[in-house]
């Protein structure tokens, strides 16, 4: 394959290596079937794969196309094992090599946490690096993320200037690592102080990927025995509120905007589908990660925090309809709120695991509307620190109409890849990531359809500073 020598990079400095972690003892996945996943890897086009170890230990690999297009994706994978990626779906390595992208991802650090942002962002420019000593010099190189790496994504769109030149963010736990802990141990606390009063439950600091779990079993238990009476359902409500989950589940029509009970229902399912446990095993990985306890509740009025989200007319109705008193419920909240965080495993999780947020490139993040572990309004969140930044002109975020994390489809995903490649190309988006055009341009593929909607997502219900 003939060398492309366009420009050069200077080589970025290594950064401090973090002690290594623990290999998590136990992994808790959820298996998301999203409509993508129907294309095997086998269907590909032909391309050499490339591989590689890093000075860390991870791994790297790469697919380049016979007829490479010149534009290398460099790809962040999510929470879960640590094992070397290169696209977000079976289905979308096989279009997009088929439209001529090389591409190429890392496992990040093998040693450490599955919450793998002491490593990922340094591991993925090492990749970079590695990958373009084989192949030449990209045309143009675009990061992609999803989930997780969607996190580490907007880290290298923040971070990049000169060595990637665009990013595409796929269902982005864009807020970062001490919002996620925050209002998922607002929904943890809600449930253990209302449905479990006066027994020891962990929270944080866990101390093995065992205890995590039994905390996810216990709460789970207490969810499917409330389910059963309308104060039961009232309370699930209220911790769902605080934990951002949709209202719109898996397989289900979505219900009517005043249909409280089926909302809740609905809600219900996510808890059933058991999405504590993935919760409470990322907890565990976040505080291996960070050395400690990121997360806090002491000096949070929840009576204020419910007032500020978007579910709070659902939770309102169901305690009236359940005859509870829910003023009195939040007051009881507040008043047992005392758990602390550890000073230095913030200050870790703000250096790691948060994109600060500056762009130093044009990102588009795209999102289900109703996604059950990362949610929607976190793009909300992100956008504010964005515009904060001053960079508000670099992003673009773009909606899909549907249930699940990152539940996207193949014609989906390289349509979004085309917006940000026209972003690159022209110097300006234009109308190339709005709603209309990303849907004309997902159809156009003829692959497996497309959701693309208007959408504006809710304020992220955290209740702590910004």
């Amino acid at each position: 394959m003939p060398t492309r020598l366009h420009r050069t990079i200077p080589a970025r400095p290594a950064r401090r290596r973090s002690r290594t972690l623990a290999t998590l003892a136990t992994a808790v996945v959820l298996a998301l079937t999203t409509p993508a996943a129907a294309h095997a890897d086998s269907a590909a086009p032909a391309a050499q794969r490339l591989t590689g170890t890093l000075a860390d230990g991870g791994t790297w690999i790469a697919d380049v196309p016979a007829d490479w297009n010149g534009t290398l994706l460099l790809f962040s994978h999510g929470f879960g094992p640590t094992v070397a990626q290169n696209a977000p779906s079976a289905g979308a390595r096989t279009a997009l090599l088929a439209e001529g992208y090389a591409l190429a991802g890392s496992s990040y650090d093998p040693n450490g946490s599955m919450w793998a942002l002491n490593s990922a962002e340094r591991d993925q420019f090492a990749t970079l690096d590695a990958v373009t000593a084989k192949i030449g010099e990209p045309t143009r190189t675009l990061a992609v993320g999803q989930s997780m790496g969607g996190l580490v994504n907007a880290q290298l769109a923040r971070d990049g200037a000169g060595r990637v030149d665009g990013a595409l963010g796929l269902c982005g736990l864009v807020a970062g690592a001490t919002d996620l802990d925050n209002y998922q141990l607002d929904a943890e606390y809600t449930l253990a102080r209302l449905l479990l009063p006066g027994q020891d439950i962990g929270l944080v600091r866990f101390g093995s990927a065992a205890d995590a779990a039994t905390t996810a079993q216990r709460l789970t238990e207490a969810v499917t025995a409330a389910q059963a009476t309308p104060a039961g359902r009232a309370r699930v409500a209220l911790a769902a509120a605080f934990l951002n989950l949709p209202a719109w589940a898996p397989g289900q029509d979505r219900p009517a905007p005043d249909d409280w009970q089926g909302q809740e229902e609905q809600q219900y399912a996510w808890f059933a589908q058991g999405i504590l446990s993935f919760v409470e095993g990322g907890r565990y990985a976040i505080e291996q990660s960070a050395g400690g306890n990121t997360s806090w509740n002491r000096g949070v009025d929840y009576g204020a925090l419910l007032t500020g989200s978007v579910h709070a007319p659902r939770v309102r109705a169901l305690y009236r309809a359940a005859g509870l008193d829910l003023h009195a419920e939040l007051r009881t909240l507040t008043a047992g709120a005392t758990i602390t965080a550890d000073p230095a495993a913030v200050r870790a999780a703000a250096r790691t695991s948060s994109a600060g947020q500056g762009l130093a490139v044009p990102l588009l993040d795209v999102h289900t509307v109703a996604d059950n572990l990362v949610p929607v309004e976190q793009e909300n969140r992100f956008a504010d620190r964005v515009r904060a930044s001053g960079d508000g002109p670099l992003l673009r975020q773009a909606y899909v109409e549907r249930q699940g994390h990152c539940a996207f489809t193949t014609a989906e995903t390289v349509a979004a890849v085309h917006a940000v490649e026209h972003r690159v190309a022209t110097g300006h988006w234009d109308a190339a990531a709005t709603p209309s055009a990303l849907q004309k341009a997902a159809l156009a593929l003829g692959l497996d359809g497309s959701a693309y909607t208007p959408y504006r997502p809710a304020e992220l219900t955290v209740g702590r500073g910004r």
